[in-house]
């Protein structure tokens, strides 16, 4: 039963990412999940529940991809964070461009309901926490705030290339002087 309702929801995030909050019903669902019609709406009874779901999920994905991302990473200088970071948004941003694009529709949604943003914080907090310690680790006189800038400019980057895909995507020249700016 949780299978299915995993399934449901990777499909909920990939209509939101792919085609647009307004593509988000029910039967867009049941058919991305290839689930009989009915499925979706039988476990979320409307669509704020499909909703709250889906930012539940999202967390739980992106947490495990940087997770992922964070052990497999154990970069020994400013660079080398770089290099891991580019390499993270090179993934949200091509392989994973539809969980992005759903993170951003989220984030719109929350203008709306702001009982998601509590969520929606939750896990950005938690890579930022993350994030934090790399960069004390490299010299940082402020690294909450500085990773916060990152961040920041990594949602920038990536929102970008969704709208306006570039071949070739390479945001390491920009990750590697913003750090190098903050960490001086």
């Amino acid at each position: 039963m949780a299978r299915r309702r995993d399934q449901v929801l990777d499909a909920g995030i990939q209509v939101l990412g792919s085609e647009g909050a307004r593509r988000l019903t029910y039967q867009a669902v049941d058919a991305a999940a290839g689930v009989p019609s009915g499925t979706t709406s039988n476990y979320f009874r409307n669509r704020t529940a499909l909703i709250d779901g889906i930012v539940d999920h999202l967390q739980v994905l992106e947490r495990r991809d940087w997770e992922g991302f964070a052990a497999a990473a154990n970069p020994a200088d400013a660079g080398e964070l770089a290099d891991t970071v580019t390499r993270f948004l090179v993934y949200a941003a091509g392989p994973e461009r539809a969980r992005t694009a759903a993170r951003f529709a989220l984030y719109l949604e929350a203008i709306a309901r702001p009982e998601l943003r509590p969520t929606l914080t939750r896990g950005r907090e938690t890579v930022v926490d993350w994030g934090a310690e790399w960069l004390q680790r490299f010299g940082s006189p402020d690294p909450r705030r500085h990773c916060e800038i990152l961040f920041d400019y990594m949602d920038g980057v990536a929102f970008h290339q969704l709208a306006f895909p570039v071949d070739g995507f390479d945001p390491g020249p920009g990750i590697r002087e913003l750090l190098r700016g903050l960490l001086g």
